[in-house]
């Protein structure tokens, strides 16, 4: 059920034409409470969304009684008409749920620089039909309606000791990190505070979905909300409520990396013997992005060397010519040079993983992401047609 999987949550998805495909388009999900209280991170790409700039608004007092989301449009650079879309979307859920329109987060997902009346009256429609479905049951429909490219939902659920989390996703590109990358709704009826709230969203957030760099693309849309609503009456041990979300988190993380657009290849890079965190996250990342490294993983070439290239024009603290490397359980690289032969290493599977030992500290890290392919390029050059 996902995000309706603690108690105090009900949730829709409902179809208004959005998109073409005739599935589901709007997805409201609501706090019954007795608590209403939110956190979210967003994109920190400066061309933020409508929905963006409403809702870094609404979230600013820690108190949130619903969330309303929409596919098959972003409402971005869509001027003042866009704003007020949003604004209008936040105001129709408030009177039909009898709260404040300051109380009311707003997202959108799809093409950017398209809005019209026509887009104004279905995303309205969506709220109004979505409010009157709302049910215990709906968190799977609210998963459909938030997807766009995406070929399947992604859920997951955690339990604590009395307590649990739910959770939603969407994206399949431009998935790079800038605080959150996609859309995700999480719930929980566990007893948190905001300022507990907001703690464990960014330090969860900043160790799964911002590790994950599919293609290296920031989106003007992406936000990751958490909504409390304490129902279960517990208060949850830190610890363990921070393992389970970053649980939650890296679970929907790794189903978005799976269903990234044409991907035939999940790589997982692990940097380990790091000087810090931060250098294993700037090296594993310089990996990730690198097109040359990601286009061989795509022709099932185990080219190391493309490796050591992309982690040198890092500013970390190691030495090139005493790097180890690991390609799928073979060692092709031994302190900068030859190790395995090459023809050693399995690359068909999906499922890659890279191991880059830089022999200089105790710190590791790391980052999810996916080969470079023929159908990334066709479907995303033909996204808007």
């Amino acid at each position: 059920m996902s995000v309706t999987a603690p108690q105090g949550f009900e949730a829709a998805g409902v179809a208004v034409g959005l998109k073409s495909t005739g599935r589901p388009d709007v997805a409201v999900v609501v706090n019954r409470g007795p608590l209403k209280v939110g956190a979210a991170v967003f994109t920190s790409n400066r061309a933020k969304a409508n929905p963006i700039m409403w809702s870094q608004e609404v979230i600013r007092d820690g108190v949130v009684e619903a969330i309303v989301l929409n596919s098959g449009g972003a409402n971005c650079f869509t001027g003042s008409f866009g704003f007020q879309t949003t604004h209008q979307t936040a105001e129709t859920a408030a009177e039909l749920l009898q709260v404040s329109a300051g109380d009311i987060l707003v997202c959108s997902t799809g093409l950017i620089g398209t809005g019209d009346e026509v887009f104004r009256a279905k995303v309205l429609a969506g709220t109004e039909q979505g409010i009157a479905e709302l049910s215990t049951d709906g968190g799977e429909a609210a998963s459909l309606a938030i997807m766009t490219t995406d070929s399947k939902p992604k859920r997951a659920v955690a339990s604590g000791d009395g307590w649990s989390i739910g959770g939603m996703a969407k994206g399949a590109g431009m998935l790079a990190p800038g605080l959150a990358t996609m859309l995700v709704v999480i719930t929980t009826d566990a007893v948190l505070d905001s300022a507990q709230a907001d703690a464990a969203l960014r330090d969860a957030t900043g160790r799964t979905f911002d590790r994950l760099d599919s293609d290296g693309c920031m989106s003007t849309n992406d936000q990751v909300t958490l909504m409390v609503s304490g129902a279960s009456g517990v208060t949850p041990d830190p610890h363990a409520f921070a393992a389970a979300l970053a649980e939650v988190c890296q679970d929907l993380a790794q189903q978005l990396q799976g269903d990234a657009e044409g991907a035939s290849h999940d790589i997982t890079i692990e940097v380990v013997n790091a000087a810090s965190e931060d250098d294993a996250v700037e090296v594993g990342r310089s990996v990730a992005r690198n097109n040359l490294f990601k286009a061989a993983i795509f022709g099932n070439d185990p080219n190391w060397g493309r490796v050591l290239a992309a982690i040198g024009t890092t500013r970390a603290a190691f030495d090139p010519y005493d790097v180890d490397v690991w390609m799928n359980g073979v060692r092709v690289c031994s302190a900068g040079g030859p190790d395995a032969p090459r023809e050693a290493v399995d690359l068909t599977p999906r499922a890659t993983r890279l191991v880059i030992d830089l022999k200089v500290g105790a710190a590791t890290a790391t980052i999810l992401t996916n080969d470079l392919t023929h159908d990334y390029v066709h479907e995303n050059s033909a996204y808007s047609s």
